[in-house]
């Protein structure tokens, strides 16, 4: 039995360091590059891991340089990677990623062997892993996402961190019992804008359509959340932004982790608030990942 198990992408991260991101058929000079492993069900594998969560990853990588480096990232972080399959048709997914002075980014992706995650697959190892919580996100095919959705275990709580949005795919509601989202996100889901004020409300009215509530990650104004029934939010940590990639799966990954240790779904949640603060004041999506102590010690600071 592994308690977390995450489905999604697994990607290398090409990160190149501008003082501003381009605009359309511009390009800007003074970049540092960097590489490392990322893909958000990785970094949410990772995160989870580092968190003090038993975690097991399933997807797919290619029968290349850059998915043997992943796979041995992933097993430095003591992710048990033996469900993630190795493709000799397509290359490993690889995501090109501006980041700018104040940490954001914009990011472009070549799903590569990510696309060939097979449904099968991951139903099998679903139902032979047992898992306490499920994580899912939008990077693998979407009737992959369904199946690990449909065969984990009733008492299993499903998270889908609803990411990237696709318009013309439906969300699999029925089988969701959290849904992460930024405000981005909520908004498309929504069909409306939503900035930080909405955003409980926001939260309220999504969390209707799922089993058990909604989870809306506001950046730098925290979190807004109803689960239950019950309305939550969460002051961001005050941190220094370095470089905001991976911040919304270390809030996934920790969340995840800490429901696995027995933790309320309200503490959870400030697991994964401080997890994601501290992952956005470091380079990279899966270096920046915390150990638990390192979020234990966020969250005293904070209550100091």
């Amino acid at each position: 039995m592994s308690r977390v198990v995450v489905v999604g992408g697994i990607n290398l991260d090409i990160v190149i360091r501008v003082p501003r991101i381009p605009r359309p058929g511009e390009t800007v000079h003074g970049g540092r590059l960097g590489r490392y492993p990322g893909g958000k069900g990785s970094n949410q594998a990772v995160a989870a891991a580092r968190a003090g969560g038993e975690v097991t990853m399933i997807g797919s990588v290619g029968q290349d340089d850059a998915g043997d480096e992943l796979l041995a990232s992933l097993a430095a972080a003591g992710v048990n990677a033996d469900h993630v399959a190795r493709i000799a048709e397509a290359a490993t997914g690889t995501a090109m990623i501006a980041v700018d002075g104040s940490g954001a980014n914009s990011i472009a992706v070549a799903e590569g062997a990510n696309l060939s995650v097979r449904p099968a697959d991951v139903a099998k190892a679903i139902v032979a892993l047992n898992p306490a919580v499920v994580v899912v996100q939008r990077e693998v095919p979407e009737p992959a996402v369904r199946a690990a959705l449909e065969h984990a275990p009733e008492r299993a709580v499903r998270v889908m961190n609803a990411s990237p949005i696709d318009p013309d795919t439906a969300l699999p509601l029925d089988v969701i019992d959290l849904l992460v989202v930024n405000e981005i996100e909520a908004s498309d889901l929504l069909g409306t804008s939503v900035a930080s004020a909405d955003a409980p409300d926001a939260a309220r009215r999504l969390a209707a359509d799922v089993r058990r509530g909604c989870v809306i990650t506001l950046g730098g104004d925290g979190l807004a959340a109803n689960v239950d029934g019950q309305a939550l939010q969460l002051d961001a940590h005050p941190v220094n932004v370095v470089d905001t990639t991976g911040a919304g799966d270390a809030f996934c990954g920790a969340m995840a982790a800490a429901m696995t240790l027995g933790e309320s779904v309200p503490t959870a949640l400030a697991w994964g608030n401080a997890a994601g603060a501290l992952a956005a004041s470091r380079p990279g999506a899966q270096p920046s990942m915390p150990a638990r102590a390192e979020i234990a010690a966020q969250l005293a600071t904070a209550l100091a």
